[in-house]
């Protein structure tokens, strides 16, 4: 067997049909990380003319010494369990990145350790892939070990639904109560989503800065967005949902359920008081008095409507979400929410915006990303995981990060030098 550089569509073809593929590996991720200064390898290890393993490799080469660092985003695409394999394609990778004058390669495979179930669990007795680990140490490659929160590349730690041909209705069995009722609510409220152009990313960059704000974090410039949908959204890799009110129609909504429930409760006394219903007195005036609240409450919105027309205008922009997609999922990477209109939940909406999309085309999970391993109450990250958990679904652990290290005196300078960096980025925030 022999490593060799594959064109762009050779590795494609090969790439799109393993079940570790995701939108990291692919031309389109690269194009855009060129922006950045990497440069892309197309490799592929081949028995006969046969494309065993292989990997999309982004390489950057590092100021002064000059020479590259290498990383393959959610690679390698290979059977990690096949020892033998996984030797001979260690081997030559290693060559070719001497060649290439590579001080280490990074990996972190889109590969699961353990099977957790939805409260992050282990299954008793279900999959697991710690022989894969020790495989990658035992043919010396540095692992980072099992972390808990993120500080990796890319996320070790996700929340996902499998849909795997399950229609809407299977899929909403298996998420709480709670998030039916908001899902219901909000389809109540008028709240829908649309698919962005690419005209409308200031308004998708407006709601993240303010989320940012919100969530202390600094967002990326505008150009950044750009640069995403010029290089991935054509090939239909990337795709930005919003979600807006029509308070109008909310409006309009609730007027009509208000004249349903005062319909309901007049029909309900007639009958009653002319002997053509029978029911529990107690049952009678305990369905009365709810009709009678839901009446009060319906009106007391119509008054926050109002409030809201007069303040935003007849529609309003609620929250977003950058979805990427590829292979066998529909990855939520990231969004935000009005600070102002929180209490819409709107989140909820465009993420089973997403889990249908899912649904219609066949793809096999829909993916909520990154979550920490640690599920404690006292993580300030707990709610969140929380919310995604609430759409059903598990908990996936992969098998972390992984570095092959070629030139181990090139490599601690390396690791020297980056964390000096880190340290001083530190303190100037």
């Amino acid at each position: 067997m022999k490593l060799v550089n594959l064109s762009k569509n050779e590795f494609k073809k090969f790439a799109d049909k393993h079940e570790q593929i995701t939108f990291h590996q692919t031309e389109e991720w690269a194009n855009l990380k060129k922006k950045n200064g990497w440069d892309a390898y197309y490799v592929g290890l081949k028995d006969k003319n046969k494309i065993v393993a292989g990997a999309m490799i982004l390489a950057k080469t590092l100021p002064i010494i000059k020479k590259k660092m290498f990383y393959s985003p959610r690679g390698f695409l290979i059977d990690y369990k096949n020892k033998d394999l996984l030797k001979e394609f260690t081997e030559e990778i290693k060559e070719f990145a001497k060649k290439e004058k590579a001080i280490f390669i990074k990996i972190d495979p889109y590969v699961e350790y353990q099977e957790r179930d939805n409260n992050g669990d282990i299954v008793e007795d279900g999959y697991q892939n710690k022989d894969t680990v020790e495989n990658l140490k035992e043919l010396g490659y540095k692992f980072f070990g099992f972390n808990t929160m993120q500080d990796t590349l890319q996320p070790r730690w996700m929340h996902v639904i499998e849909i795997n041909g399950k229609n809407e209705e299977e899929v909403q069995k298996d998420m709480e109560s709670k998030t039916r009722q908001i899902l219901r609510k909000n389809e109540k409220s008028s709240i829908k989503t649309h698919e962005i152009t690419k005209e409308e990313l200031p308004l998708f960059k407006s709601i993240m800065e303010h989320t940012g704000e919100r969530r202390d974090f600094i967002d990326r410039p505008l150009s950044y967005y750009e640069a995403m949908w010029d290089n991935l959204h054509d090939s239909g890799i990337l795709k930005i949902l919003i979600a807006d009110i029509d308070f109008n129609e909310y409006e309009n909504n609730t007027k009509k359920e208000i004249e349903e429930v005062k319909k309901a409760l007049a029909d309900r006394i007639y009958k009653h008081d002319n002997n053509l219903l029978k029911m529990n007195e107690k049952k009678y005036e305990s369905t009365n008095k709810q009709d009678k609240e839901s009446i009060e409450r319906l009106n007391n919105q119509l008054d926050k409507i109002k409030k809201y027309k007069e303040e935003y205008g007849e529609k309003k922009t609620l929250g977003t979400i950058l979805f990427l997609i590829y292979g066998n999922e529909v990855l939520s990477l990231f969004g935000g929410t009005d600070d102002n209109l929180m209490q819409f939940q709107s989140a909820y909406t465009v993420h089973y915006a997403g889990i249908k999309y899912a649904i219609d085309h066949h793809y096999k999970r829909y993916n909520f990303y990154g979550i920490t391993g640690d599920f404690h109450k006292e993580n300030p990250l707990y709610g969140l995981f929380l919310f995604k958990k609430s759409f059903g679904g598990h908990v996936v652990e992969l098998i972390g990060e992984y570095d092959l290290i070629i030139s181990k005196f090139w490599y601690n300078i390396y690791q020297t030098a980056f964390k000096t960096y880190h340290f001083l980025k530190k303190i100037k925030k």
